[in-house]
This record gives structure tokens, C-alpha cells and sequence, in this order.
């Protein structure tokens, strides 16, 4: 099965989110069985343009939980897979919070564009989704959203693991022993913890414990990319031995007997695909 991610966006939190620094529209997963959008959040529209990647090729859409950087695209996103709701076609995967709401979150996908989609699904910890034919394991977090969760991704080549929002635990970090790529959201630098998120301190606890092959920072605030998340990722590295880089936007993984990381092409200038009415 051949795996590939383009990260659309590596930025996370509110304050990246509200200036953009970094783009926070989640990841494009293309893999033998489809193409699954997971947390498109704002910037996922914009970056899909520049990739010309076209939504109507989108087979299942994935919000790990009720938070706008992970999910404010995603409405849109689920009318490019069902174009323009005119085909029902697709499926969409979330969280209670998602797709019931709980309490003062959600539900962040209106009952319409529920709808639309051929099929939707509530996620907990626990579960295992067939996801276009490619397995996918929901994994516990602690998180502000109660209904949060994390993945792992079952490849022909490994494991490719996306840990999502959460504080850290060893309990929380075990779930994903076993990865050979692990996508960890770094919100802030060293010596700078924020309750339901790791800084960097924690990434070297998670990746001593996990032992991956790869670990990639992603979900980048404001302080972290200020300090340096390059030179974050290298302080995990040179503790742990593990190869640990900070990603970027627009970089893609591709994941087969050899981990592969390049860059997906960018275009400019106005840009209309062939399946537009």
C-alpha cells in the first residue's frame, strides 16, 4: 500500500491560527484505497489551491475534535467531496464533539453538511475505523475537548502515527508504541508547558518511550516557532537518537521501505479544475 501525507498546514493553537503563521489546514493522506482530508482547519482551502489539488478527489474527511484550527475548513472541504452536495458520496469521521456536540462545544458540522455525505461516524478511544480500506486505531488524549483522540495509521511499511491535542502521560504515550513515524504536536518550546498540550520537554519523554523511527513536530504555536522549531526538534534528536525534524508546510512524507520527505509543488495564479461545473 503506498502512503504519502502532504502536511497543508504545521501551525496550531490560537494565536497561529488567528495570524497564520504557519498554516494550521491539517493533513492530505493519499493512500491505495482513497484520499482522506484529517483536521482541515484554516488554510486547508488556501494550500489546496497552490498543491491544485482537487476536492472532488477527497474520499473521506477525519476531525479529531471541536476546535477551529482542526475543523473551520472542514465544511467546505465535505461540499468539494459530494460537489457541491449535488453528489452523495464520502465519509466523514469525528468525534462526539464533532458531530453531536457536547456541552458548550459543537457539534462543528451542521446538520446539512452532515447530510451530504454518504456516511457519518462518531469515533472513541478504542475503535478501529476502515477507512477506505486502510486501517486506522483511535487512541485516548487528554485534552480542553474531552473527545479528543489521536491515530495510527496502518500502513504496508509501518505505522505512521498523528498523537493530536493532549498533555502528556505514559499511558497517553504507550498507545503508540509500535510507530515507525510519529507525528507529535508540539505546541510550545522548552521550559515553557501549557495545560492539554506537549512543549518540547515532553516530546523527548514521548519519544524515548515510543521509539519511532521518525518524529515529525507539527501543531506549531506562536513561542515555538519565534524560538526556532528546527532547532527544537534537534534538542529531541541529539537527547534521544531518534531522527526528529520540524515540518514545515507543504512538505510531504512519503512512507515505504525508506521514509521519503520533499516538498509538494506550488503554483500561482488563478486556477480552475476540470470537474468545476
Amino acid at each position: 500500500m503506498s502512503f504519502r501525507i502532504t502536511f497543508l498546514g504545521t501551525g496550531g493553537g490560537r494565536h497561529t491560527t488567528m495570524y497564520q503563521v504557519r498554516s494550521t489546514g491539517g493533513m492530505l493522506i493519499e493512500h491505495d484505497g482513497g484520499r482522506l482530508h484529517v483536521d482541515p482547519g484554516p488554510g486547508a482551502l488556501t494550500q489546496m489551491h497552490r498543491i491544485r489539488y482537487d476536492l472532488t478527489r477527497t474520499d473521506s474527511v477525519i476531525v479529531s475534535h471541536c476546535h477551529p484550527d482542526h475543523y473551520s475548513d472542514a465544511e467546505s472541504v465535505l461540499e468539494g467531496m459530494t460537489r457541491g452536495g449535488w453528489v452523495k458520496r464520502g465519509h466523514l469521521y469525528g468525534s462526539e464533539t464533532v458531530i453531536d456536540g457536547n456541552g458548550r462545544l459543537g457539534p462543528c458540522i451542521s446538520s446539512y453538511h452532515q447530510s451530504i455525505v454518504a456516511n457519518v461516524d462518531v469515533f472513541r478511544p478504542g475503535d478501529v475505523l476502515d477507512v477506505d480500506g486502510l486501517r486506522v486505531d483511535i487512541c485516548k488524549a487528554i485534552h480542553s475537548d474531552p473527545t479528543n483522540v489521536g491515530f495510527r495509521f496502518h500502513t504496508d511499511h509501518g505505522i505512521v502515527s498523528y498523537v493530536s491535542d493532549t498533555e502528556y502521560r505514559d499511558e497517553i504515550a504507550d498507545q503508540y508504541i509500535g510507530s515507525r513515524v510519529l507525528l507529535l504536536p508540539v505546541t510550545t518550546p522548552t521550559g515553557n508547558r501549557i495545560k492539554y498540550h506537549l512543549c518540547t520537554d515532553d516530546a523527548i519523554t514521548f519519544v524515548e518511550r515510543v521509539k519511532p523511527e521518525l518524529a515529525v513536530f507539527i501543531h506549531l504555536g506562536v513561542v515555538i516557532i519565534r524560538r526556532g522549531p528546527e532547532s527544537e526538534a534537534a534538542s529531541v534528536e541529539a537527547a534521544t537518537g531518534v531522527r526528529t525534524i520540524a515540518g514545515h508546510d507543504l512538505m510531504t512524507l512519503e512512507v515505504g521501505d525508506e521514509l521519503f520527505l520533499s516538498d509538494a509543488p506550488v503554483y500561482e495564479g488563478e486556477w480552475i479544475p476540470d470537474s468545476s461545473p
